[in-house]
């Protein structure tokens, strides 16, 4: 078991990958906290992970509140003794361009994408110094290293992440803190799945992609198993394309 032993906050684990990563990693030995603002999915979440007889607890979380953020780490550390891991997956996207995004959707896609990827890090890197490290895993995207038209908020955001993730890399080093993001490309999921309207349009999605498709929860849970776990222990302020060869051209 590549984490045992560990304890994995995991941030918009109700769906999608955050989901599939929150069960990869409870079936390698972590006790995770799936931290999310939905609680219907939060708990169906702990449910499928409990009855693969592993532990996982739900705590309700709106990572642009600094109180639930503090609040999130207190639980896990309460129930489980400490942390090790916290993945920054909650997120939202947006399909604007800057003349015609409404200034409340620009800080909306900020705090959520990137404020939250700091209120939670700020409330969980005191703990992990305590514990004498650990591995935090930020959530960027393809376009947290290229550009994209009518997304201003939403690459605002993820280029900030990126080179945060940088930032924080270098400050924690000595603390034995690592800190990296993974940058996926599209991925099947219903955040996606919402804007995809027919075959067509999938295939044209998937066609910008070299490999002809659209990526899996799982592949991108499979990049975070390996930020999260001691195989990558010399790694830190990495931002890992997961994006089927979108950023190689």
């Amino acid at each position: 078991m590549r984490l045992k032993d560990k304890v994995a906050i995991i941030t918009g684990a109700a769906s999608g990958i955050g989901k599939a990563t929150a069960k990869l990693f409870a079936e390698h030995g972590a006790k995770v906290v799936i931290a999310d603002i939905d609680e219907h999915g939060g708990s169906r979440t702990v449910t499928d992970i409990q009855g693969a007889g592993n532990e996982a607890i739900y705590v309700k979380t709106d990572v642009t509140i600094k109180n639930d953020t503090e609040q999130m780490v207190n639980q896990t550390v309460k129930t489980y003794g400490k942390l090790d891991i916290l993945f920054n997956n909650a997120g939202i996207a947006m399909r604007l361009p800057v003349s015609e995004l409404p200034e409340e959707d620009w800080h909306r896609c900020l705090d959520v994408n990137l404020t939250g990827v700091f209120l939670c890090a700020k409330a969980a890197i005191p703990e992990m110094q305590k514990n004498g490290g650990g591995s935090i895993i930020n959530m960027s995207s393809i376009y947290g290293i290229v550009g994209a038209d009518v997304r201003a908020a939403y690459v605002a955001s993820k280029g900030a992440v990126t080179n945060l993730t940088r930032g924080m890399a270098l400050d924690y080093a000595e603390d034995n803190i690592r800190v990296n993001c993974i940058c996926p490309g599209f991925v099947e999921t219903p955040l996606v799945a919402g804007v995809i309207k027919n075959p067509e349009e999938y295939q044209k999605l998937a066609n910008k992609h070299p490999m002809r498709r659209l990526g899996q929860p799982e592949e991108i849970a499979y990049g975070a198993l390996y930020l999260a776990s001691d195989e990558s222990a010399f790694v830190t302020g990495i931002a890992l394309p997961i994006d089927g060869g979108y950023t190689a051209g």
